[in-house]
């Protein structure tokens, strides 16, 4: 699926979070792991694994009476776009103005700092 095409609600989230964590699943194991994790009862489950087959974000594949599901939308190209999204509507578009933020509202550990050092490194090194 295009990356563009891809926007998820909350509770979409949920659902893709149970078939990212695992797939496929059948109905009943998703619906399970939904009770578990949101509290879903089996008709929201069902009607949401409905919906989000029209939508064209996860496949169904029914075999001898059972139905499978499975993500048709990867965890990274979902993240990426949520993130593009927050980023341009919060922050209008401004990376450093967002860590500024985060940097401010919680102290970040020397192992995150490295990291976050490492990652301004490969950026660097890939505008060359």
């Amino acid at each position: 699926m295009p990356e563009q095409n891809i926007s998820l609600t909350n509770a979409e989230w949920n659902l893709m979070e149970c078939l990212w964590d695992t797939s496929p699943r059948t109905g009943r194991e998703a619906t399970e792991y939904l009770q578990e994790h949101v509290g879903w009862n089996r008709s929201t489950t069902l009607t949401m694994l409905r919906r989000m087959t029209e939508k064209g974000f996860i496949r169904c594949e029914e075999k001898n009476g059972i139905k499978t599901y499975a993500p048709l939308v990867r965890r990274e190209d979902a993240v990426k776009k949520e993130t593009d999204d927050f980023l341009n509507r919060v922050y209008k578009g401004s990376v450093s103005l967002m860590m500024s933020a985060i940097t401010k509202k919680q102290e970040l550990t020397k192992d995150e700092i490295a990291e976050l050092y490492a990652i301004l490194r490969e950026a660097e090194g890939g505008k060359k």
